[in-house]
């Protein structure tokens, strides 16, 4: 049984639901915003490129994403989430550059080959099965396309020795890792992951 520490860091920011998950919302958008915005530009999506957004939360890499590429699709399994990501860029999705689904990494509900970009920030750690998640985000990539995927250092389910050999198992190549300090005291180092599908 879970303890009641454990139901509320689920309901918060786990997989957000009701009022604890709009705090925690909230919270990750201010907390996570400065790492959103650097792996965007990181990935640098340019504006016929298709972005698949794993895990967008509030919507402020959403945002980010679409003010790059007319192709930008956010997945995420919380309806909370999804309504905060749908708020901050109704303008976006009024004009055709963004779509929300409810989906998960494992299960995006894309074609094959049909994305150009793949970005996840802060949610790794939260993936039941980081190997078939990283299956199934190869298999959407079309050949070339890239991933970049961010987590707190502190808190990623493994290390990333462990994560560079699950990119490499699900098909990626050229697996590069690196740190990132966010200019902000509410957030700690990222750990970055970045690589290709050949």
């Amino acid at each position: 049984m879970q303890s009641f520490v454990q139901r509320l860091l689920t309901k918060g920011f786990g997989l957000p639901s009701g009022p604890l998950g709009r705090v925690g919302g909230r919270l990750m958008a201010h907390g996570n915003a400065a790492t959103e915005r650097h792996v965007v530009e990181l990935a640098g999506p340019t504006e016929q490129e298709v972005v698949l957004v794993v895990g967008p939360g509030p919507g402020v890499g959403l945002e980010a994403a679409a003010l790059r590429s007319a192709h930008v699709i956010g997945i995420d399994p919380s309806d909370v989430m999804l309504a905060m990501a749908r708020r901050r860029c109704a303008s976006l999705i009024d004009r055709g550059r963004l779509r929300l689904a409810v989906a998960t990494a494992a299960r995006t509900g894309e074609a094959d080959a049909s994305v150009d970009v793949v970005i996840s920030v802060n949610n790794l750690q939260l993936w039941p099965d980081v190997p078939a998640g990283l299956t199934e985000l190869h298999r959407v990539l079309r050949p070339g396309g890239r991933i970049l995927l961010a987590a707190h250092e502190k808190w990623l389910p493994t290390d990333l020795a462990t994560l560079t050999n699950a990119l490499e198992t699900a098909g990626f190549t050229s697996v590069r890792t690196r740190t990132w300090n966010p200019p902000t005291r509410m957030a700690s180092t990222s750990a970055l992951l970045s690589a290709v599908r050949v």
